[in-house]
């Protein structure tokens, strides 16, 4: 994609109000590859190490008794019972193999690799290709990126957050989230994680005048300020291609934040 191509700036009506020339660091070309091994470090840096104690399942005296009694010759406690210990296979034994606190789960990547990963993925929210390949529904947008201007970042209801979001188009993207939502199986529901939801648009804004909180009850849409953006924002599963709504002074901040953008 060429680095001066310009788009149109929309007002929270959807129409057209003034254009602006892309930065070049949405010519940057698609990194699927460095993207993945970004969004997969940042993710694992968020895993909490575990481990178990060494002595777990230890603590008896349990014995095996050979052969020749017609049993199994799995280590048994003292007594009459005969109730079998300390073995992977027996009630309250050891793991065979337990998970270790010094294991490295964190995946590290380059300053330089992650910098490509993020201007790679913001170049992508320019591809109507990657953002349909994503599952977006984006039938109503007519160009990309969608840029709106800055007086989104002043909404602070959710329901004018929302009428805007179906003035630009986004309406059935938002209704594909809302239906996608279901109870998770299994005991994942009683471990925080009870709905399980497609993801939805990114807001991106230069500042918050109150967009966070308007936007706090819409199912899959997040809002982040353009300092802090990161590839897992922009390609949520390692996917690039996200739904973003750019505001104009974010555009304009990402001249300052990566000038020149990224080439190979």
């Amino acid at each position: 994609m060429p680095a001066t191509k310009t788009v149109k700036i929309l007002d929270l009506q959807g129409r057209p109000i003034d254009k602006i020339t892309l930065p070049a660091v949405f010519a940057t070309p698609l990194r699927p590859d460095v993207i993945k091994r970004n969004v997969l470090a940042i993710q694992s840096s968020r895993l909490q190490p575990q481990g178990r104690d060494p002595m777990a399942g230890k603590r008896t005296s349990a014995e095996s008794r050979g052969t020749g009694m017609g049993i199994a010759r799995v280590p048994r406690v003292k007594g009459g019972g005969g109730r079998a210990a300390f073995a992977p296979s027996t009630v309250g034994g050891r793991q065979p193999h337990p998970p270790r606190s010094e294991k490295k789960i964190v995946k590290r990547i380059s300053k330089k690799e992650a910098h490509l990963a993020l201007l790679s993925a913001i170049a992508a929210t320019a591809s109507r290709d990657a953002i349909a390949s994503r599952g977006h529904k984006i039938e109503d947008i007519t160009e990309f990126p969608l840029i709106v201007a800055d007086s989104i970042e002043e909404l602070a209801k959710t329901n004018e957050l929302e009428a805007t979001l179906t003035n630009l188009g986004v309406s059935s993207d938002l209704y594909r989230v809302k239906s996608s939502r279901k109870i998770r199986a299994g005991r994942g529901k009683s471990r925080g994680r009870k709905i399980k939801q497609a993801v939805g648009p990114l807001i991106v804004v230069a500042q918050d005048k109150g967009i966070f909180d308007a936007a706090s009850n819409l199912p899959g849409v997040d809002v982040s300020i353009v300092n802090n953006l990161n590839a897992e924002m922009l390609a949520p599963g390692t996917h690039p291609g996200r739904l973003t709504l750019w505001a104009k002074g974010a555009l304009e901040q990402l001249n300052k934040l990566y000038g020149g953008g990224k080439d190979a």
